[in-house]
């Protein structure tokens, strides 16, 4: 699926993934490709990424990776939508 994270000031991260875990308002939950369409509110906590992913330079300081192999980062809130196998995360 593709993912797009972007913040005001710019496009964080656009690439292909195999999984996004987000800190939805009722909890973290995860979806993965051909998961049903979904817009959801985000509260502070992860964004957890999956797959084989690279972070380009410019915002690499912002992400950090995990011990399970996974990208994270950091948000005080945000909006998540998935459609059509394309994720797009809006955070501040």
């Amino acid at each position: 699926m593709h993912l797009e994270i972007v913040s005001p000031e710019a496009t964080l991260f656009e690439g292909n993934v195999t999984s996004v875990t987000v800190p939805g308002l009722n909890g973290e939950f995860q979806v993965l490709d051909n998961h049903a369409p979904i817009v959801s509110l985000l509260q502070q906590g992860l964004v957890k990424i999956g797959g084989d992913i690279t972070i380009d330079e410019e915002h690499e300081a912002r992400f950090n990776k995990a011990a399970d192999g996974k990208m994270t980062l950091s948000i005080s809130s945000g909006t998540m939508e998935m459609n059509d196998n394309k994720v797009i995360v809006l955070v501040d």
